[in-house]
């Protein structure tokens, strides 16, 4: 593997060990040439799944754009890193087990919530607010109430009781 740093073309592995509850391999590399070390992952991938976006334009999924539109959500959230990335690969394996090669930006959208609704309701609330394409406060008062969201925020000022 070629070293990020400075582009030697082969990299030593100086450690494995299994990741993700042992659906990835992750690995420590080092450089011969500029002794930097780095952190590799290796996956099964089932399939080579496409997007299918509402404008109807076609792109490779890509775990790495999911990976970081569900860590915007998480921010500054207190959640174990690992708690995450095994919802990813949940999400991934679900997409992957279909049997189908095309998916639907929604359907990913559908999984991501999903996700976050069992592991973080603020996460799930931003990440709806983005999906779901919030413009006004009420639109976020409208959803968590919808969502029996009210539990994880409280009662709205203007309830009784």
């Amino acid at each position: 593997m070629r070293c990020p740093f400075c582009g030697h073309p082969d990299t030593q592995v100086k450690d494995s060990r299994p990741a993700e509850d042992g659906n990835a391999i992750r690995r420590r590399r080092q450089c011969p040439s500029c002794a930097a070390r780095f952190t590799t992952f290796e996956r099964v991938q089932l399939r080579e799944l496409t997007v299918m976006k509402k404008s109807g334009r076609r792109v490779p999924f890509d775990r790495e754009k999911l990976n970081r539109s569900i860590q915007l959500a998480m921010q500054k959230r207190n959640i174990e890193p690992d708690r995450i990335d095994q919802m990813i690969s949940g999400i991934v394996r679900r997409l992957e087990s279909t049997g189908e090669t095309d998916v639907t930006s929604d359907r990913v959208g559908e999984l991501v919530m999903e996700g976050l609704k069992n592991l973080d309701a603020v996460a799930y609330v931003r990440y709806a607010s983005v999906y779901k394409d919030f413009h006004k406060v009420e639109d976020f008062r409208e959803f968590i109430t919808d969502e029996a969201l009210t539990a994880h925020f409280g009662p709205r000022e203007d309830d009784d009781g």
